[in-house]
């Protein structure tokens, strides 16, 4: 096969699983707004919903710890080499190695998770008190059995990705999403917040678990009770996933220090990061994460068949049009006010909890492209089996980044901490680009630099333009109701959208024209051909 015809072959598997993982994305992003707009609506900003941000932090270290979240990762490439090799069936004992043995120590961490959970609750919470201390040791207790599913789900869902297979996979953070909604709709009334916890942990054993366990068995899983911890490749996967155990990846260490010092602050300030957090990953999962997970495979095949200037192409179109998330979150940013309020506010949510939750999008917003940078880089250096060095790039970045989370903190409050979510994960993914081309020999890094600059360039002056028609137009920030918000939306984002567009099209940046193309292709294929004229 000639490599223009295996190109177009890849590019278009590639573009058939993204677009899955980003109908998947998109779909569990909407539910986890919903579940967030219920969870707003049923305790707004309250203490309740700050102990429950924090239940996550204990059990969401474990699942780092245990590499849960990088199973994909680091099976894949180990799974994909026995098939390419005609030796499934040793692939299948390797995963059964790897379920077995990290398996029983996840367990462990659990119980002892259980056990010490008031210690370690005190030990990141300890300026709340002792009510929202006392909430967050309960909740945590409730969520931590999730992660055993959350690992085993893992495993199953990187099984079905090596071998190509995306659908069953992507139902997982949809039925995980309706299950927290569920335990709160039929649980809250009695139990609070721990109804969402329990959510949480029924969302995790169907979605993650049991569905995956039924998507692997449908490719031909072969499951046996074996721990053999002296097997080569489950040495190598050790070597390859324990970087990973004690690293800190981009948004691992974001999500763990914004609960971290948001537990520092006033009541309600883990509340109002955690939604406007959620409406910040939407333009990161529905693009970033997207892309990533379903580029991953063909990476990792390019990287084991030595095609490094291919995987670079790949890597390269992938920023290029991750570039859309900048003009995408500059819109969210002159919207966010209206965006808060239509999204959240009813219930217990109020006009002044809108106003204080906008007010942190507004410093979150600008790093959104910069997470979803991210998500391909870091795959392109695992993709090459090399999970060393963005560990120990990530242990550097954190540390660095600690200074300006407490300053940030103690100037700003909950928005200086958003503030310092932008400024580090710009600062990290900038510098990550670089030294993946100077270890790649990328040479077509320059163009996209220079794409990004004049992306940056338009979006920040229209943005101003537009913020400033804005507050003359609608008053600035005042309160609307929902519908006259909704026309804010409309008008301000249908008319920057159109003047981004044509600033685009006059500086004649290709990306924009291709992918607007390709969009029009699209509908004109779901609207269907006009219809001919009678005769």
């Amino acid at each position: 096969m000639n490599r223009s015809v295996m190109t177009h072959s890849l590019g278009k598997k590639i573009g058939i699983a993204s677009l899955i993982m980003m109908t998947s994305v998109f779909l569990s992003r909407i539910i986890g707004l919903f579940r967030d707009m219920v969870i707003a609506d049923f305790a707004g900003i309250a203490a309740s919903v700050d102990a429950y941000d924090i239940a996550f932090m204990i059990p969401d270290y474990l699942n780092h710890l245990a590499a849960g979240g990088f199973l994909s990762i680091t099976f894949i490439p180990i799974f994909s080499d026995y098939m390419s090799r005609n030796r499934e069936n040793d692939g299948w004992r390797i995963f059964s190695i790897i379920l077995n043995s990290i398996g029983c120590l996840l367990l462990a961490l659990v119980i002892a998770g259980m056990v010490f959970t008031p210690d370690l609750i005190d030990l990141v919470a300890h300026e709340k008190g002792p009510v929202v201390q006392g909430m967050a040791v309960q909740m945590t207790r409730i969520i931590l059995p999730a992660q055993l599913f959350f690992f085993a789900g893992g495993l199953f869902m990187a099984a079905q990705y090596a071998k190509e297979r995306f659908l069953i996979p992507a139902l997982s953070p949809l039925i995980y999403n309706l299950g927290i909604i569920a335990g709160g709709l039929i649980l809250g009334p009695s139990l609070g917040m721990e109804g969402f916890c329990w959510g949480v942990l029924g969302g995790a054993f169907l979605g993650n678990f049991l569905i995956q366990l039924w998507g692997a068995g449908r490719i031909g899983m072969k499951y046996n009770l074996r721990f053999g911890i002296r097997h080569p490749d489950f040495i190598k996967y050790i070597r390859l996933t324990l970087p990973l155990m004690v690293g800190f990846g981009m948004m691992f260490s974001m999500e763990f220090l914004v609960k971290f010092f948001a537990a520092r602050l006033p009541e309600g300030s883990n509340a109002a990061l955690k939604y406007s957090k959620t409406i910040m990953l939407i333009p990161v999962g529905l693009f970033g994460q997207a892309v990533a997970v379903a580029s991953y495979p063909f990476m990792a095949r390019l990287a084991a068949e030595k095609q490094i200037t291919e995987m670079n192409e790949l890597i390269n179109t992938a920023l290029r049009y991750l570039s859309f998330v900048i003009p995408f979150s500059v819109m969210m940013i002159l919207e966010r006010h209206e965006l808060v309020q239509i999204i959240y506010e009813r219930g217990q949510f109020g006009p002044d909890d809108t106003v204080f939750t906008a007010g942190i999008l507004v410093f979150l917003l600008p790093g959104a492209f910069a997470l979803s940078a991210y998500t391909v880089l870091a795959r392109g250096y695992y993709a090459m089996q090399n999970t060393l060095y963005p560990a120990v790039f990530g242990i550097i970045a954190v540390t660095a980044s600690l200074p300006v989370y407490w300053y940030g903190k103690q100037w700003m409050g909950a928005q200086g901490v958003a503030l310092a979510v932008s400024i580090s994960v710009i600062s990290q993914v900038v510098l990550f680009y670089v030294l993946w081309n100077r270890r790649t020999d990328n040479r077509e890094s320059r163009r996209v630099f220079s794409l990004y600059a004049k992306i940056v360039g338009i979006s920040v002056v229209l943005g101003i333009l537009a913020e400033w028609f804005r507050r003359w137009a609608f008053a600035g920030p005042a309160h609307h109701g929902s519908m006259e918000a909704l026309g804010v939306c409309c008008v301000i984002g249908g008319g920057y959208s159109l003047l981004f567009l044509g600033c685009a099209y006059v500086l004649k940046i290709e990306e924009i024209k291709t992918y607007v193309y390709k969009l029009t292709r699209v509908t004109k294929k779901v609207i269907g051909p006009p219809a001919e004229p009678e005769a």
